[in-house]
């Protein structure tokens, strides 16, 4: 069994509504075992990492970044980083905002850099975006056209199940793929 851990932190709800998706697509994938964590958790406690093969990481965009939570559970992962620890595992990241763009590429780009400094490779997001082919906006996977890792849009002040059929598409196949990459590496 291959083992992912969905780390992720989430302030009103929205951010761990897709992590949920995201863990069901995983465990779409025979011989893989999820587990979704909270970034305060890991903060106390990053040798916890150590157990998974693949780690997602979630967090909301916050004025172009990862919030603040979620940057406590980055820098926690020195002593980590100083032995690279985490060198080789699969690694990839997802993000949510209140705006279609929102300055989530950022977030991302955050998480990848994070991700090279621990020497872990990085899986994308390979879902072509479904309008293309004529689905309608709202329900096309990959609505939001990201290829760093997973965007998802919130309404501003929505309930944290509120959004559009493609995001949550779009999270149960970024899940399923990402599982199915992590099944292939030694």
């Amino acid at each position: 069994m291959k083992k992912i851990a969905i780390v992720y932190h989430s302030a009103h709800g929205h951010t761990a509504h897709i992590a949920s998706h995201i863990a069901q697509g995983a465990a779409r994938v025979a011989g893989i075992q999820v587990h979704v964590l909270q970034a305060t958790e890991l903060a106390a406690a990053p040798d916890a990492l150590l157990q998974y093969d693949g780690l997602l990481l979630g967090s909301p965009t916050y004025l172009g970044g990862v919030s603040g939570v979620f940057k406590t559970f980055m820098d926690a992962t020195g002593k980590l980083w100083r032995a690279q620890q985490l060198k080789g595992k699969l690694a990839g990241g997802f993000t949510v905002s209140s705006l279609p763009a929102g300055d989530k590429q950022s977030t991302l780009m955050s998480m990848f850099t994070f991700c090279m400094q621990h020497g872990m490779l990085w899986a994308g997001n390979a879902i072509i975006p479904e309008q293309q082919q004529g689905v309608p906006y709202e329900e096309a996977a990959n609505r939001l056209g990201s290829w760093t890792g997973m965007m998802a849009q919130a309404g501003h002040g929505a309930p944290s199940d509120d959004f559009a059929a493609g995001d949550i598409r779009t999270a149960l196949l970024f899940g399923q793929g990402f599982a199915e990459t992590l099944l292939r590496l030694r």
